[in-house]
């Protein structure tokens, strides 16, 4: 491999370039996420509050249903034009249509005017976040040597962790400045003003970025893809790579991702009736232990191979994910009595025990992803291929999961087999979906570790 950034300080400046859109990403998701509780009834008709929060998580999942499409816009850009060039375009819209979220009239004053405009900006969000990881993986997997690839490219992941406390101070520090009723009334508007910033800054890190040496040498070599798109999906040895990625190793990934982190936080504030600041106070101390282990496994990985930490990781959520929560219930409000606005000590460090023990098997299956997906595809189709199936694996199986597992468990059906344990029905659908990519992932799945990326084929 050629032109490798090896000098550390380029490598650092590589890596937090790549970041920065993925900090967007999930500053965006733990900020619609939390303050989704206030669309239910600033931008959806009132009258019936399940049906109203339903709703807003279904515009949160809009957004996640049309990546896949994303994925294939801009991944055929990056894989047509350049890395750089790609990450400039989704940077900008992602943000824009971020901020915009901000500047939106309510129900009461426009109707359902108002619900179409979250629906339509949470649309555009999710494309360019379809080309956001691919293009971020992809090019510091390009900058590295490939002993490193897994350590490096899990950089990326940890970014999560600086998401969520970024939208958290930042909402907590508006929450702090006004009254509860200013702040529902228009003080939730500022947080996703303050993309504005964030887009500033980003766009002068990447103006500053420069092709990745791959894909350079392959537009010299003039061997750039005609038609990514034909070359991903028609060739039947490429194809059967995506579904494999998809069926093996993204779709496990993507619900144990947002099982541990985001269903955790709903379930502690919805199902446990925890205030908001207990809420995001256990799930946050639980992502600040969990985040380094993004790095080591990520650097395992790059020891033992991509596969083995990976289905182990999904094996093992699937094993606990039921008696961990069973155990977070029996904690934090055994008897389902009423809201919780206090707790003992040991109890607090129970819980967060119980949300960090679920980080180590986030940690397990998304440190190593990005350098499995980059390994598993030729250059010329790197973008296009790995992005398809990371974005139906996270935007499908995994950003539909919170809307799956309220519906799921509010099911009047449910509650009637189930009784008090219709709380935990939520979790069938992540442990199904772990089961498929333990058996797809444990039979067909190859080990991607030792492949050299800068081949020309498979």
């Amino acid at each position: 491999m050629e032109s490798i950034a090896t000098s550390p300080a380029a490598l650092r400046r590589v890596i937090v370039a790549s970041s920065v859109g993925t900090l967007f990403e999930w500053y965006d998701f733990y900020l619609y996420g939390t303050l989704a509780v206030f669309f239910g009834d600033l931008f959806f008709p009132k009258g019936d509050a399940t049906a109203a929060l339903l709703g807003s998580l279904a515009a949160f999942g809009a957004g996640f249903g049309v990546r896949p499409l994303g994925a294939l816009v801009f991944g055929r850009i990056g894989d047509r034009v350049g890395r750089k060039y790609t990450f400039l375009v989704t940077i900008v819209t992602m943000g824009l249509s971020t901020a915009l979220i901000g500047l939106l009239p309510t129900y009461e004053t426009a109707g359902l005017l108002a619900t179409a405009l979250l629906v339509a900006l949470r649309l555009v969000q999710g494309l360019a976040l379809g080309g956001e990881y691919g293009g971020a993986a992809t090019y510091v997997a390009e900058h590295v040597a490939d002993e490193r690839r897994g350590r490096m490219t899990s950089w990326i992941q940890t970014t999560a962790t600086l998401g969520f406390f970024l939208s958290l101070g930042v909402i907590g520090a508006t929450r702090g400045a006004m009254s509860a009723e200013a702040f529902k009334k228009w003080g939730w508007r500022l947080p996703f003003l303050v993309s504005f910033v964030l887009l500033a800054i980003s766009v002068w890190m990447r103006l500053r970025m420069s092709e990745s040496p791959l894909f350079a040498k392959l537009k010299r070599e003039g061997r750039v893809a005609a038609n990514p798109l034909k070359e991903s999906f028609t060739n039947k040895v490429n194809l059967r790579y995506v579904l494999l990625a998809l069926f093996g190793a993204t779709a496990g990934q993507g619900v144990v991702w947002y099982t541990g982190q985001f269903y955790a936080l709903t379930f502690l504030q919805k199902t446990l009736q925890l205030s908001w600041q207990l809420s995001y106070g256990v799930v946050a101390v639980a992502l600040l232990i969990g985040t380094p282990l993004f790095v080591v496994f990520g650097a395992w990985s790059d020891k033992v191979g991509r596969k083995r930490v990976m289905l182990w990781g999904m094996a093992l959520a699937a094993a606990t994910w039921v008696p961990t929560y069973r155990a977070m219930t029996a904690l934090a409000n055994p008897t389902l009595a009423g809201p919780v606005v206090e707790l003992p000590a040991a109890t607090i460090a129970g819980l967060v025990a119980l949300v960090a023990l679920q980080m180590v098997w986030v940690a397990m299956v998304y440190g190593p992803i990005a350098a499995f997906l980059v390994e598993l595809f030729p250059t010329s189709i790197r973008y296009t291929s790995m992005s398809l199936p990371y974005h139906l694996g996270n935007g499908w199986f995994g950003g539909f999961l919170p809307l799956i597992a309220v519906a799921v468990t509010e099911s009047e059906r449910v509650k009637g087999w189930l009784g008090r344990d219709a709380i935990y029905a939520g979790l069938a659908y992540p442990i199904a979906v772990c089961l498929l990519s333990l058996v797809v992932g444990g039979i067909w799945l190859r080990e991607t570790r030792e492949r050299k990326i800068d081949t020309p084929s498979q």
